[in-house]
């Protein structure tokens, strides 16, 4: 299973689209391993980090192989959607750039991936007007609608088709809101919810 990440794939004002939709999407990958299911809490990274970022994101998972397909058709090899928090150890992603090296360590660390049980894909009637939220502590932190997208889930799927096979059961982290990403602290609760309906529930301990 492969863990895929799209960055700076929102805007807050849609005017913004045209011009920054020029054919090259920011695409990482996330360790296997980084995963949290079952809305159980997740260990701050201490000891690699006192700078962790959340974003919070819309999953998709692919229900059958992809290979080479067109963005017409890439709708059809989603099987569910689900929400989750992609973490990034900030101090370790600003010392990679610096050097030029890869994003690896400062996605990949376990953890930083917790997820939300999957929804079917037909409970979602218009995929480019999906709404979700993420909570801290009780407060807003972060709102998004998919309609913000610079490329949407049909889009995103194709180009990374074109680069890798894309097997049933990979997952897709498909960019956070443009507003509201922050550090978090241990002892946060975070809740994000699809359409109003709270399906990520964890404490960071």
């Amino acid at each position: 299973m492969k863990i895929i990440g799209i960055g700076k794939n929102y805007v807050s004002d849609k005017n913004e689209i045209a011009d920054l939709k020029d054919g090259h999407q920011l695409i990482f990958l996330k360790a296997d391993s980084t995963l949290v299911t079952g809305n159980k809490d997740v260990e701050y990274p201490a000891h690699l980090s006192n700078e962790v970022v959340y974003e919070v994101e819309l999953l998709v998972k692919i229900g059958k192989t992809a290979k080479n397909i067109t963005k017409e058709d890439a709708a059809n090899y989603i099987s569910e959607i689900a929400v989750g928090i992609d973490y990034t150890a900030k101090d370790m992603l600003n010392d990679s750039r610096d050097k030029k090296w890869p994003w690896a360590l400062a996605k990949s660390f376990d953890g930083a991936s917790p997820i939300s049980d999957f929804k079917p894909i037909s409970d979602f009637p218009d995929l480019d007007n999906i709404n979700f939220d993420l909570k801290i502590n009780g407060v807003p932190t972060q709102t998004g609608n998919t309609s913000f997208m610079i490329y949407n889930f049909s889009e995103i799927i194709a180009y990374v088709s074109r680069v890798m096979t894309l097997n049933p059961g990979d997952l897709i982290f498909t960019g956070t809101p443009a507003d509201g990403i922050g550090l978090i602290n241990k002892g946060d609760h975070l809740e994000a919810s699809i359409e109003g309906e709270l399906l990520l529930d964890f404490k960071t301990i």
